[in-house]
């Protein structure tokens, strides 16, 4: 079994394998021609029931042929640009390249004995980000999984901070369209269920800053501790932007950590034109970015930054096995002593091949890209009958309904979008998303694609509407 570990004698094998791997995979891309196949759940578990991992093929190419069967045939293609659902993104080829590198090379960031250049690599990526972010001279941060887990860390050093003992006590102010991981964070750090204050939204669903003064007040009212008030820029539902500049300075006022969650938005970071919409972000003590959203990276690519590097001591541990205390003494780099994680792949090669071969600028147009059609998106939406849009996007999502002619019934209406969601995913010609306004079932579009067009998303809408109708018409029949 030697013979599969990659090294010196293995290095033209390993060519072998990936080279036909990855004619697969591009083979399967290039033959794309919508989002998802409609497969059920029903029909593709069997077969990989059928599946004895105990009994290995021992071929790579057999390997590659029930790949084909049971995943690459049937997964949800993001390049596709009738994929309007989440917040998944095509990725750029430099950063895949980079995937391609790190996983043969293998690298933990978590000591400097484990990756050297990648240490300094990640570290590199974290300044040039927080110098985009202006968090200033002392800031620092690291990568991580993703926004939950940035958002998580970022919580932790805000407890810290807040310096009390008395958890009980300890509040978290966000507003009511903020990400779930706020609350799964509250709960993680052992805070109690009414932590989380919902701060309401305006019509825009941003922030209301009377209310957050308001909150803010009664907790010093009623002996509480706000021990970080976190605002989104770019919710996921609405790509709305929380007034940034009026949240830092209520923050200032009341001495509260102010965190961005800008897991979505942080692409505005290397927009040529929309920087502007993150004025504010600079006053924040914490920054989570994903770079596997709006930068067009793979999963997983995110990271969470500080305003005041020593805040990050929160999370370090020392082990004389890893990193032991006289390494702080000698210098030496370890990326552990900043994160949550240990063992940890340098996912920062990708947002760096990324970023030497296209720039930062390329993909700041790409980002604007998206955003331009949204903002189309949102003109077509309003000017259709057929269709009720919520708010106009700020970034690159449109949250909508159809309104069928001659149905008031509110419930009735419900049943018919979701009725049209369920039968798109299930004929595989797009991918929508759906959510819930004022308790009402939405449809959403995630636009990240800079291949989907305008007609691409009226191609979507008229098919929307012809499920929505024949529903109605099913409906009818079963009623008489």
């Amino acid at each position: 079994m030697r013979s599969h570990l990659l090294n010196d004698l293995t290095a033209e094998q390993y060519c072998r394998s990936v080279k036909e791997g990855v004619e697969r995979v591009a083979a399967r891309i290039a033959a794309t021609d919508r989002p998802f196949t409609g497969i059920t759940v029903d029909e593709l578990a069997p077969r990989i029931d059928r599946i004895d991992l105990d009994r290995p093929l021992g071929d790579t190419t057999a390997a590659l042929d029930e790949l084909e069967e049971v995943y690459l045939r049937d997964a949800v293609y993001f390049h596709h640009p009738r994929y309007v659902a989440h917040l998944n993104c095509p990725v750029v080829i430099p950063a895949v390249l980079g995937e391609a590198v790190l996983s043969a090379v293998n690298s933990s960031l978590d000591t400097w004995d484990q990756s050297a250049g990648g240490t300094l690599i990640e570290r590199k990526l974290i300044d040039w980000t927080t110098a985009r972010t202006g968090l200033g001279p002392a800031a620092d941060g690291v990568f991580t999984s993703g926004g939950t887990q940035s958002n998580l860390q970022a919580l932790l050093l805000a407890r810290e901070e807040a310096k009390t003992d008395d958890l009980a006590r300890l509040r978290i102010l966000t507003s009511g369209a903020s990400h779930f991981s706020v609350r799964k964070a509250a709960k993680l750090l052992g805070l109690g269920p009414d932590a989380v204050i919902s701060v309401p939204v305006d019509p825009d669903k941003r922030m209301r800053t009377v209310c957050l003064a308001h909150e803010l007040e009664r907790c010093r009212r009623d002996a509480l501790v706000p021990m970080a008030v976190v605002a989104t820029a770019g919710t996921t539902d609405f790509g709305s932007i929380d007034p940034l500049p009026e949240i830092a300075e209520l923050c200032a006022q009341h001495g509260v950590w102010l965190h961005v969650d800008a897991a979505y938005g942080c692409g505005l970071l290397v927009s040529p034109t929309r920087r502007h919409l993150l004025d504010g972000i600079e006053h924040a003590d914490s920054v989570t970015v994903d770079y596997h959203k709006s930068f067009f990276q793979p999963v997983s690519s995110s990271a969470v930054l500080v305003r005041d590097a020593s805040t990050l001591r929160h999370a370090t541990y020392h082990a004389d096995y890893l990193n032991p205390r006289r390494a702080v003494l000698e210098r030496i780099p370890n990326q552990v002593d900043k994160s949550l994680q240990t063992t940890r792949r340098f996912d920062a090669l990708k947002l760096w091949m990324t970023l030497r071969v296209m720039g930062a600028d390329g993909i700041g147009r790409l980002f604007d890209e998206v955003c331009d059609l949204a903002a189309e998106g949102f003109r077509m939406l309003a000017a259709d009958p057929r269709f009720e849009v919520v708010v106009e996007p700020a970034l690159s999502t449109l949250v909508f309904r159809c309104i069928p002619a001659g149905v008031t019934d509110p419930a009735e209406i419900d049943r018919a979008n979701l009725h049209a969601r369920k039968a798109l995913f299930a004929s595989g010609d797009a991918v929508i998303a759906g959510t819930t306004v004022d308790d009402r079932h939405y449809l959403k579009f995630t636009l990240l694609n800079p291949e989907t067009t305008l007609d691409d998303l009226a191609v979507v809408l008229d098919l929307i509407a012809n499920h929505v109708e024949q529903y109605l018409g099913e409906s009818l029949d079963r009623a008489s």
